[in-house]
């Protein structure tokens, strides 16, 4: 999975957003590392629901402009807690390697 993919579900784990709140999301979740453009989350968020891995839950108007707020669905969770899994394995391989190493990891016993 690739890294916007993963934040833009992890964004949407915790309540239903719509696009610019999950902009902001996104830049928080990975300290400002990935800025999402509009176009290219529009994109996401398409092909993302086509997956059947977020849905639409609500539109509003605003200020005269549809605001769309999208949530995950159980099918995107259960994807969401895959992924978090296997980066978890794949931490902790790095970690051990640094350890075999003989590199002191802050936070490793």
């Amino acid at each position: 999975m690739q890294e916007p993919t993963f934040l833009i579900l992890t964004a949407l784990a915790a309540r239903p957003l719509h696009g610019y709140g999950i902009i902001q999301a996104v830049d928080g979740l990975s300290d400002g590392e990935v800025r999402m453009r509009p176009g290219t989350l529009y994109g996401a968020l398409d092909r993302l629901t086509d997956q059947n891995l977020i849905e639409v839950e609500r539109e509003e108007a605003v200020e005269g402009r549809l605001r769309r707020y999208y949530r995950l669905t159980d099918g995107g969770a259960e994807v969401l807690s895959t992924e978090v899994e296997r980066l978890r394995r794949r931490a902790a391989t790095a970690e051990a390697q640094l350890r075999d190493r003989g590199r002191v990891v802050p936070g490793l016993a």
